[in-house]
């Protein structure tokens, strides 16, 4: 997968590959996602930017563009908690009962996720460079 983007029949997420939560975060799903529904990609990376671009999202890059986790399913792209709610909806596990926050409010709910977005590097850190997948998941993410 490295260096391409292909049409699949996963999801794939897009992450900040310096943001030691985010990293985490991937992992976590890994660890969880027992049917491979999710690919990952960096935002920055170049195979990011063109998934977000064919999926119609274009835009700044930088500091500002990986504020958002983002989840491009069936061509769409879903932003910030919905995001995760979303991911969280499809894993193992008891995680999928996390989609009932859905009826929390959009604006409530991403009023936490930009709180912990804005100080995720003060909290969590900042890696040096992207995650570096095992062998055994490597085939999971664009390069």
């Amino acid at each position: 997968m490295a260096g391409q983007v292909r049409e699949g029949n996963y999801d794939v997420i897009l992450y900040d590959g310096y943001c030691a939560m985010c990293s985490w975060i991937v992992r976590f799903v890994v660890k969880r996602d027992r049917r491979a529904l999710y690919r990952f990609a960096a935002l920055d990376s170049a195979a990011g930017k063109a998934l977000l671009e064919q999926a119609g999202q274009t835009g700044s890059s930088g500091e500002a563009a990986r504020d958002t986790f983002r989840l491009i399913r069936d061509g769409r792209v879903y932003i910030k908690s919905r995001a995760a709610l979303e991911v969280a909806r499809k894993l193992g596990g008891l995680w999928p009962v996390l989609y009932a926050f859905a009826a929390v409010p959009a604006p409530l709910r991403d009023l936490v996720y930009d709180t912990v977005a804005r100080n995720r590097y003060r909290w969590f850190g900042r890696n040096e460079c992207c995650l570096l997948p095992s062998p055994e998941v490597r085939d999971r993410f664009f390069q």
